[in-house]
């Protein structure tokens, strides 16, 4: 029998996706895109900051493209996502959920529960096998199949973050109960910490934490400083890189 959450609708799963001027504490959303109960939203915002460089390097919008926009801030696409958001039942579906619970924050939306698909990704990924986990790289990583999928625009990451979750959820469901455990499972697990398996960069690229730890703890320490300093000089929290290396560091070093 197909269960209720592996069809084309999710019932109270609310996938969503921003676009944002930057990624620093004064940015906002210019784009947003959600798909609840199979129908699809999409809106475009004037910010009250504009667009940086990098954000416009990889959305390919403009200051041009939002001038003419009405701000996100009192809008009817933000009272509908106030109004879905404030159903306890509701549960909101992101791919590094945290930075868009903070984005929404920043416009009085606020959200009870969430689903983190980049620590489902990487929590069932136990063996490193992924080089990454950003939305795109596991769409192609996974063979997804998207019928319009483009990258860095908000509809279009909604599309893949539903198939990614449709995948993960198959994945899940397997070993469970219901799919009402399933989806426990998921949120239980998107609200702690997660481990970061392998280095992805610099010298040690490709190599698992836990070997880098006997061999160069030094080297993680020196991580684990910087992974710090960013957190509190910007939005991105590094909270599985700081997580992941004070336990590599307290069970590999004595």
């Amino acid at each position: 029998m197909i269960n209720n959450y592996i069809n084309n609708t999710f019932k109270n799963i609310l996938f969503l996706d921003t676009e944002t001027t930057g990624r620093e504490a004064q940015d906002r959303i210019f784009q947003i895109a959600y798909d609840v109960d199979g129908t699809e939203y999409e809106g475009m915002f004037l910010p009250p900051v504009p667009l940086c460089i990098e954000a416009m390097e990889a959305t390919h919008y403009t200051n041009k493209d939002v001038a003419d926009k009405p701000p996100f801030q009192g809008s009817e696409m933000q009272k509908h996502l106030q109004d879905l958001l404030s159903n306890k039942n509701i549960i909101l579906v992101a791919h590094n959920a945290p930075f868009d619970i903070e984005m929404l924050k920043r416009d009085n939306v606020y959200v009870k529960k969430y689903i983190d698909t980049l620590k489902i990704a990487r929590y069932l990924d136990s063996e490193a096998k992924l080089d990454a986990y950003r939305l795109q790289y596991l769409r192609y990583a996974l063979g997804l199949e998207i019928a319009d999928g483009r990258a860095h625009d908000a509809l279009g990451d909604v599309r893949v973050l539903k198939a990614l979750f449709n995948r993960l959820f198959n994945k899940m469901r397997k070993s469970a109960d219901s799919d009402e455990a399933v989806l426990d499972d998921m949120i239980e697990i998107s609200s702690k910490p997660s481990v970061i398996h392998k280095i992805t960069f610099g010298k040690y690229a490709g190599k698992r934490i836990t070997d880098i730890a006997q061999e160069d703890p030094g080297y993680l320490q020196w991580l684990l400083k910087q992974k710090e300093a960013d957190t509190e000089n910007s939005h991105d929290q590094n909270e599985d890189w700081i997580y992941t290396l004070r336990k590599a560091l307290e069970e590999h070093v004595s």
